[in-house]
């Protein structure tokens, strides 16, 4: 459970299941030989659900309600948290708000694109609840019997009424349990339940039928196999918008991946999605990863000079250098935080949501997206080769100093780029290309090893010349300046032998098809 101000996050992780009245009435400390302390609880809760006229968080897996009675009376906002788990946001209510928190529509912006939330459904639950326990009384799981009674909100409305049950993982609970649980159930005439919550079941005859998008793999034409990728993208973007929001570890990345990723393979797949007409979108797509770029550099170069400290012996830390790097990085991670959020509250970032959805809604393909992506995709591949193989030439050509570091800069952008392009055609071309992409990463990793070097090089000069400034010693940041720059000639030396790895026929035949 994590808290900030007043916002307390809860991660759920839990399973549905539909029972009739022809289920007798629930006995778990007798089936399940678990502690269940007294008599079940019993409660009443009443909760109202926000979403948009054409149900867009629901659409994506999320809920926004206002809850009466129960634990935990207030707004709970749940979003998607992987497999059965969600995390539940929760803020504390007074009975004289009736909206949604602006902290939780924030959170939700990337969905809604700025439609206004109102009340579509109400629900009155009876619920019967047990918490199980260990011997030493330590909470496992919940479980709940709940009778529903549901109706929706609007022009048009509708009732509804079932019996459901739930599991819940509880704090010393594990997965297994849940299937231990589950598999009493379904000996009692219990079935899973077909619907992801209780307002999904509700509203699921208002949603139209969505088709499934064509999947890639080794028969896939190169249009669906290019389009599946960035489906995937583009649904990893939304998905980390509220995360960067809440300032989740690795958030920021995750984000600012998938927008390059997506601006990688619209650019090396051009003979398949039409260039002329994806300009536009990876123009914006550089823009957010721009934006988004302080506070990831300040994140890793925090992380880096913290793990650098922690390798040196005592006597050479000389003066506050642990507290004076904290008091730097918190104040530029700060100032990089605002910028990053006031890109995600921008006009210009919901314009970019609508364009990719258009993409991906009416794609430009061109005659080539109709062909077997076994046979044209590694041509456009091969392209993407062949511009890191001219980067490494000019690397040696280039003078050791500046003008190399530059050099190796620019390689590690375009090795990006093809490891990038190679991770999307692995659906079709199979194990050649998960060959390329290992020993891709591994060129990569050494390209990124140098630039994290040689960007932290000037930030260490000038903690140094700060502590001189302010009567401090600089010797310490003038021996991580001394490491960096041996990491970084390390690097270098190493990346002529992983490169010719690399090159290897058995990894790179596929591309010349």
């Amino acid at each position: 459970m994590t808290k900030a101000d007043h916002v307390t996050t809860v991660r759920e992780t839990e399973r549905k299941y539909e029972a009739t009245d022809a289920v007798k009435r629930l006995d778990p400390a007798g089936w399940l030989k678990l502690d269940t302390g007294s008599a079940a609880e019993r409660h009443k809760l009443t909760a109202v659900y926000f979403d948009t006229a054409d149900l867009r968080l629901m659409r994506a897996g999320i809920t926004l309600r206002h809850r009466a009675g129960g634990t935990d009376p207030g707004w709970h906002l749940k979003l998607p948290a992987g497999g059965e788990s969600r995390d539940e946001l929760r803020v504390p209510t007074s009975p004289s708000q009736l909206q949604p928190p602006a902290e939780l529509i924030g959170l939700t912006r990337v969905y809604t694109r700025g439609a206004a939330l109102a009340p579509v459904a109400q629900l009155t639950t009876r619920r019967r609840r047990w918490i199980l326990a260990d011997p030493e009384g330590h909470a496992l799981a919940e479980l709940v019997d709940d009778r529903v009674k549901a109706h929706t909100m609007g022009r048009q409305t509708r009732a509804v009424s079932w019996r459901e049950l739930e599991v819940e993982l509880a704090e010393h609970g594990q997965a297994k349990l849940l299937d231990r649980i589950e598999r009493k159930l379904l000996k009692r005439g219990v079935r899973r339940s077909w619907a992801g919550s209780k307002l999904g079941r509700l509203l699921a005859d208002d949603l139209p039928d969505r088709r499934e998008p064509p999947r890639s793999g080794a028969s896939s034409t190169a249009g669906d196999v290019v389009l599946a990728y960035l489906r995937i993208q583009a649904e990893q973007l939304r998905k980390h918008d509220p995360m960067v929001r809440r300032d989740l570890p690795d958030a920021v990345h995750q984000m600012r991946v998938a927008a390059r990723r997506m601006r990688s393979a619209l650019q090396a797949f051009g003979r398949i999605i039409a260039r002329d007409r994806t300009r536009e979108i990876t123009g914006e797509l550089k823009w957010l990863a721009g934006e988004l770029a302080a506070a990831r550099d300040t994140e890793v170069m925090a992380q880096r000079f913290a793990t650098m400290l922690t390798e040196l012996p005592d006597d050479l830390v000389l003066g506050p250098v642990a507290a004076s790097m904290t008091r730097t990085f918190e104040r530029r991670q700060r100032d990089a935080r605002v910028v990053a959020l006031a890109a995600l509250d921008s006009d210009r970032y919901l314009a970019l949501h609508n364009a990719i959805d258009a993409l991906l809604a009416d794609p430009p393909l061109t005659r080539a997206a109709s062909k077997p992506g076994r046979r044209e995709l590694p041509a456009s591949v091969a392209r993407a080769y062949r511009r890191v193989k001219s980067r490494m030439r000019d690397v040696a050509a280039q003078p050791v100093g500046a003008q190399r570091d530059l050099a190796l800069h620019e390689t590690r952008k375009t090795a990006k780029r093809l490891r990038y392009a190679t991770e999307a055609v692995i659906p079709t071309v199979g194990k050649p290309a998960e060959r390329l992409r290992r020993r891709l990463k591994k060129v990569q990793k050494l390209l990124g090893e140098h630039q994290d070097a040689v960007v932290s090089r000037p930030v260490l000069r000038e903690l140094a010349v700060q502590a001189h400034l302010e009567g401090g010693n600089g010797f310490t940041y003038g021996l991580m300046h001394a490491a960096e720059a041996t990491r970084a000639a390390h690097a270098e030396r190493a990346l002529p032998t992983s490169w010719k790895r690399m090159r290897k026929p058995k990894n790179t035949t596929w591309l010349h098809r």
